[in-house]
């Protein structure tokens, strides 16, 4: 699954000034020319990034206040376009990341790119789950150890299928063997976000810092598999049956 990047505007100029320099990225655009709208799209769902025209559509700063007060994209990368009414300060003050002025010049939107689409992808990575199939074990703070199986993992945290009692709660220690030809445990402290009586969802805290780059490489592998899964459906010709 690609970065994905909500654009608030009713712009026709701005609009294609961000299509043409997202173009040539793998960034799926998602437009909205309301802020209501994107508003409820932003409170369902997580997305990567934000562009949006604070002076251009009726509201749209609430847009951004919203963005920041979510807990799914609350770390998401914020590219505020303003045009005289509101202030760089007041766009960098609401949680805006970048900020440009209209009109918005190639030149500009391409350097902002260079900067902006790393943080993405690392939001990406930090919040997309990849599902997965590994025991994992939970070192809880009174000295119990659960075993558990993981479901799906993120860089910021992961979900499990857990064998002991439901009421796991607080900071636990998690760790579990990362797929590798060199095998490697992987160690951090984390906290439990949700629990019911078969899973959990567990939010990263400390990644033990010797395990950090091949749980990092591991992501990579994960992501690249799906990428490959992804762009072998959308190339590969229907087959016919021979008549």
């Amino acid at each position: 699954m690609g970065l994905n990047c909500l654009l608030l505007t009713g712009d026709a100029t701005l609009l294609e000034a961000i299509r043409t320099g997202f173009s040539a990225t793998s960034v799926e655009l998602e437009m909205r020319t309301d802020a209501a709208s994107a508003i409820e799209l932003s409170a369902r769902r997580h997305l990567d990034g934000f562009v949006i025209d604070c002076d251009g559509v009726e509201r749209a700063m609430d847009l951004l206040v919203q963005v920041r007060g979510s807990r799914s994209n609350k770390t998401s990368v914020v590219v505020a376009i303003v045009n005289g009414t509101t202030s760089v300060s007041t766009a960098v003050d609401a949680g805006a990341n970048f900020v440009l002025g209209k009109p918005v010049l190639d030149k500009q939107l391409q350097s902002l790119l260079d900067v902006a689409l790393p943080r993405m992808e690392r939001e990406h990575r930090r919040y997309f789950r990849h599902k997965v199939d590994l025991p994992v074990e939970l070192l809880c703070y009174a000295g119990e150890t659960f075993a558990g199986k993981l479901i799906n993992v993120s860089a910021g945290g992961l979900a499990l299928t857990h064998f002991g009692p439901a009421a796991v709660d607080g900071v636990v220690t998690v760790q579990f063997g990362l797929p590798s030809a060199e095998p490697q445990t992987f160690q951090a402290k984390a906290a439990v976000v949700w629990n019911d009586a078969s899973a959990m969802g567990l939010r990263f805290l400390w990644i033990e810092p010797g395990c950090r780059l091949c749980f990092e490489a591991w992501l990579d592998s994960l992501e690249a598999q799906l990428r490959f899964r992804e762009s072998v459906q959308t190339i590969s010709p229907s087959v016919s049956a021979p008549s």
